[in-house]
């Protein structure tokens, strides 16, 4: 009993709805044209704007020495490997900075380009607007990452998106060459004092072998031997000489076997700083690329923004639906005061 009541009051009010609009449908008709024709007026107005868009993924490799000579193999850094969810935070991260903002704006001075009085009111804070409204970073669902600008000119819109790609390595590459600058003063310095060092026992091994010990293990056996033969045979001159070597070999013979191995181990250290001072020096010197290009921006043959016909489509039709609910608000008013009459 309630559902068919409530279907007969949807009819009745959708029949009174279709009443509304026959017995007003002048006025309605005139508002909605005249709403749709200014719209089409008004949109003649706003600036044609083009868009351009370049697609790009980032990489996984954040150093080249590791990438390509790391002799040790403890790196899995690939060259040619996509980067994950996080490098594409990174990427657009970067791509906001105020580094890349500052560079485009001032190398295609995007002030005069937008029309923007540098010394009026809030100058800076209309451009950041402007530049905001017209150029957008957005990681996609496939990792890859897209700028998308959009301007009155389409040549303009595609060098922009272009030279934002490409300030995007060498924003990056400044970033870490900072860090691997100091990486490099680090090792730089421990190599030179570890050659330093080297140099000094080379030196103090130079001075030991010119007293006549070359291989302690070798001179110290053959000296031992000849002076029990000596011994043996009662040579005075051959005892005393022996014992003047083996005196010489007793005092320094500790030292040169010290010396030798120490030289041996800071040789091997030295080797694998002087892999290291390579891969630093490398990093701090050799730009990479960060990204693999999909799609680099071109000129739009085809305007992106006004819809003009969007635009008239919904401005009439907020119109018609507003001249509707205004006439449906002077019937209800003029019921009501009706009514009141009649209680009267």
């Amino acid at each position: 009993m309630s559902e068919n009541h409530s279907a007969q009051g949807f009819e009745f009010s959708s029949v009174k709805l279709i009443g509304f609009i026959v017995k007003w449908w002048k006025p309605i008709f005139i508002v909605t044209f005249a709403a749709a024709v200014l719209a089409a007026v008004g949109s003649l107005f706003i600036k044609n704007k083009y868009k351009s868009t370049v697609v790009m993924f980032p990489s996984t490799t954040h150093s080249i020495s590791k990438a390509l000579i790391d002799v040790q193999g403890a790196s899995k850094a690939d060259l040619l490997e996509f980067g994950m969810e996080e490098d594409a935070d990174q990427m657009v991260q970067i791509l906001n900075s105020d580094e890349i903002y500052r560079k485009i704006v001032e190398k295609f001075d995007l002030m005069n380009h937008y029309d923007i009085n540098p010394e009026g009111k809030l100058a800076q804070t209309k451009l950041r607007k402007e530049y905001e409204g017209n150029i957008s970073f957005k990681r996609t669902e496939y990792l890859s990452v897209r700028v998308d600008v959009m301007d009155t000119d389409p040549n303009m819109a595609a060098a922009i998106a272009n030279e934002i790609a490409a300030q995007l390595d060498t924003v990056k590459n400044r970033m870490q060459k900072e860090r691997a600058i100091e990486g490099l003063y680090i090792v730089q310095q421990e190599f030179d004092e570890q050659s330093a060092f080297i140099k000094s026992m080379e030196d103090s091994l130079k001075v030991i072998r010119r007293k006549g010990i070359n291989d302690y293990e070798s001179q110290a056996e053959v000296l031992n031997k000849e002076y029990a033969t000596a011994l043996a045979k009662g040579d005075q001159r051959a005892i005393k000489a022996l014992e003047e070597k083996l005196e010489i070999l007793s005092e320094y013979g500790g030292e040169y076997v010290a010396l030798k191995e120490g030289l041996e181990l800071y040789r091997e250290q030295l080797s694998l700083l002087k892999v290291k001072l390579k891969e630093a020096r490398l990093d701090a010197t050799q730009p990479i690329s960060h990204k693999f290009v999909v799609n680099h921006a071109f000129p739009a043959e085809k305007k992106t923004y006004p819809r003009r016909s969007l635009i008239v489509i919904g401005t009439a039709l907020g119109a018609f639906l507003l001249s509707l609910f205004v006439i449906i608000g002077i019937e209800n008013w003029r019921t009501y005061k009706a009514s009141l009459s009649e209680q009267k």
